[in-house]
């Protein structure tokens, strides 16, 4: 052969070779994949959204006080949700409370708050009254949602220690979202037995001879029966600074009625208007569940 057609030949190779090569490539199947054992799907577990902050108040020095006598006071606010519950709400009436039962619109469960003790001897109002120990009341409570913008709440609780009746309390709030404000507010009404009502409003003989005061008359002897004990209405505004903080300030107006109002510690002493003013702060935040409880919720 001559040399110009080994030339050819050679060129003509160098030409056909990689073509073959490409195209028995693409002829190929994929190499298959390693097999592996199917997983589980097992979902994310939501995180809680945890509530925490606190409040100060000035609140009556005692129940029936005049409306410039007050006493200050301050409480932790805490609660935990889970992802889509309405945002926290707590009312200025509101006792503290766990939602044993959470059906979105309706919730039900334990309640509790404290009675603040009185001190005769810190206003001239007391004299030779006596004392009033702490206390707490322990009882339940049942709200629900009719509409987003409107709360019914009702409590029951019985007293422990400062007295030993029994208090029922009804609620309404309207809530209102304005932008980053939320506004809300409405009607109240409070029930409360004998035995509740008795260490705050009875004068027995001996405190009666024991009232005397300079500037002050002597006052009689008295006993309060139970019944329909207040109405009133509240009021809170609240600012979402951003989404974990928040503000809020209160104002409730309470009207002291019925046997209650008629106490001569009310009458001659104090006044069945009470008010209450407060403000406080909360921050919101995420936490993952603690000791797979989010299985119990």
């Amino acid at each position: 052969m001559a040399w110009a057609d080994w030339r050819f030949a050679s060129a003509v190779l160098c030409l056909l070779v990689p073509g073959t090569a490409k195209a028995t490539d693409l002829a190929l199947p994929p190499p298959p994949q390693p097999t592996t054992a199917p997983v589980a799907y097992a979902p994310p577990v939501p995180d809680w959204i945890v509530v925490v902050g606190g409040e100060a108040r000035a609140i009556p020095a005692w129940p029936g006080a005049p409306t410039n006598t007050y006493s200050f006071i301050g409480f932790p606010l805490f609660t935990i949700q889970k992802p889509g519950d309405p945002p926290f709400y707590f009312g200025a009436r509101d006792s503290f409370g766990v939602p044993l039962v959470d059906w979105g619109r309706f919730q039900f469960g334990p309640v509790g708050r404290l009675d603040w003790p009185r001190y005769a001897s810190q206003y001239t109002q007391l004299n030779g009254l006596g004392d009033i120990p702490w206390g707490v009341q322990l009882g339940g409570y049942a709200q629900y949602w009719v509409a987003p913008w409107l709360r019914l709440r009702g409590e029951l609780r019985q007293g422990i220690g400062a007295e030993t009746g029994q208090h029922g309390d009804l609620f309404a709030d309207f809530v209102v979202p304005l932008g980053q404000f939320r506004l809300s507010g409405g009607p109240r009404a409070s029930f409360q037995s004998t035995a509740a009502l008795s260490p705050y409003f009875n004068i027995s003989p001996t405190q009666s001879a024991n009232s005397t005061v300079s500037g002050l008359p002597q006052l009689p002897v008295y006993n309060v029966s139970g019944g329909f004990y207040s109405y009133g209405a509240g009021a809170q505004i609240e600012y979402f600074w951003n989404p974990h903080w928040q503000t809020h300030a209160i104002v409730e107006y309470e009207r002291i009625s019925g046997s209650a109002a008629d106490s001569p510690l009310v009458t001659m002493r104090g006044s069945p208007n009470q008010f209450t003013f407060g403000l406080g702060a909360t921050y919101t935040f995420s936490m993952h569940p603690l000791f797979n409880l989010h299985s119990l919720w």
